[in-house]
C-alpha cells in the first residue's frame, strides 16, 4: 500500500521561489565584488602596456567599476532580503501544512475549525513577506492533498509525517551538513597555501630595492577568500544541520511508537527541532523568526 503525501500550498512555492531567486542573486553579486576587487589587486600589482596604452590601468579601472556597480546593486535590489524573507514564509508554511495535515497541534481532531486557524496562521506568517512575494494561481494556503491526507486513519497519517517530513528533512540535514563540511575544510586548506604563499612572497622581497608587490596581492586573495568563507558560513551550517539531523532521529524515534493521543503534541515538538535550526539561520542574519 502507497503511503500519500502533501502537496505544498502555492504560498509555499511562490515564497521558496523568491527566496531562491534572492539567494542566487546576492551570492553572485557578491562573489563579482569579490573577484573584481582581486583582479584589481592582480592589475595593481602587475605592469602590462601594449605599446604606450596602459593595460593594467584599463584592467584595473574596469575592475574597480564592477566591483562598484555590484555595490550598487547589492543597496538597491537588496536581494538578501527576498532571500531571507522567503525562507522564512516558506519554512513557516511548510511546518503548519504539515501540522495541519496530521493532525499535529495547534491543528488536533479537538481544535475546532482547523481549516480557520490555519488561515489564520499563514496571513500572520504572510505579514512580512507580502510586499516581496507574488502568489500565482492554485490553492493558496491548503490543498486537496492536505485535507485528503488529514482524513486518514491515524496510522497512515504517521507513515506519511515519518516517511515525507521528518525522514526526509533529516536526509536533507544530513546531506547538506556533509557537504558543508567538506566545503569549509577545503576553503581553510585554500586559505592555508594563501597565507603560506603571502609569507614566501613577503620574504622574497624582503630587503630588495624595487618590491615584487606581489606578497599584496596574495593577501588580497586571502582576504578576499576569508570574506566568502564568511558569507557562505560553512563551518556554522554543518554543526546547525548536525544538530537538527540528530533531534530529528530522537523525535523519530518517539514518534514510531507514541499513541494518538499524544500525537498532535509529539509531531508538534519535531517540528520545533525544525524551527530551531531555521530561528538560528535567520538570527545569524539578524532577521526575527516567523511565527509557525
Amino acid at each position: 500500500m502507497s503511503v500519500p503525501t502533501i502537496t505544498m500550498p502555492a504560498v509555499h512555492d511562490a515564497a521558496n521561489d523568491v527566496s531562491q531567486h534572492g539567494q542566487r542573486q546576492y551570492v553572485g553579486l557578491s562573489a563579482a565584488r569579490l573577484w573584481a576587487l582581486l583582479v584589481g589587486a592582480v592589475a595593481g600589482a602587475a605592469t602590462v602596456a601594449l605599446g604606450s596604452f596602459d593595460l593594467s590601468g584599463l584592467v584595473l579601472l574596469v575592475a574597480f567599476a564592477v566591483a562598484a556597480v555590484a555595490e550598487l546593486a547589492l543597496i538597491w535590489i537588496q536581494p538578501e532580503r527576498d532571500w531571507y524573507a522567503g525562507r522564512a514564509v516558506a519554512e513557516s508554511t511548510k511546518t503548519l501544512a504539515w501540522r495541519f495535515a496530521v493532525q499535529a497541534s495547534p491543528f488536533g481532531p479537538d481544535e475546532g475549525d482547523a481549516e480557520q486557524v490555519l488561515r489564520t496562521r499563514i496571513s500572520e506568517v504572510l505579514r512580512r513577506g507580502r510586499d516581496r512575494i507574488t502568489i500565482g494561481p492554485g490553492q493558496a494556503i491548503i490543498t486537496d492533498s492536505m485535507i485528503a491526507l488529514r482524513a486518514q486513519p491515524f496510522e497512515v497519517r504517521r507513515r506519511s509525517y515519518l516517511m515525507y517530513r521528518n525522514d526526509d528533512q533529516r536526509k536533507w540535514y544530513a546531506s547538506k551538513a556533509s557537504s558543508n563540511q567538506r566545503s569549509a575544510t577545503a576553503w581553510r586548506y585554500a586559505l592555508l597555501v594563501g597565507e603560506v604563499a603571502a609569507v614566501v612572497l613577503a620574504a622574497l622581497e624582503f630587503g630588495r630595492v624595487e618590491p615584487l608587490e606581489f606578497a599584496g596581492v596574495a593577501a588580497a586573495l586571502v582576504a578576499s577568500g576569508a570574506a566568502w568563507l564568511a558569507l557562505k558560513q560553512h563551518s556554522q551550517l554543518t554543526s546547525a544541520y548536525r544538530v537538527a539531523a540528530a533531534e530529528l532521529a530522537l523525535q523519530a524515534s518517539l514518534l514510531e511508537s507514541v499513541p494518538e493521543s499524544k500525537w498532535p503534541q509529539a509531531v508538534a515538538d519535531a517540528e520545533e527541532a525544525i524551527s530551531r535550526e531555521h530561528t538560528m539561520w535567520l538570527a545569524s542574519r539578524g532577521v526575527e523568526p516567523l511565527p509557525s
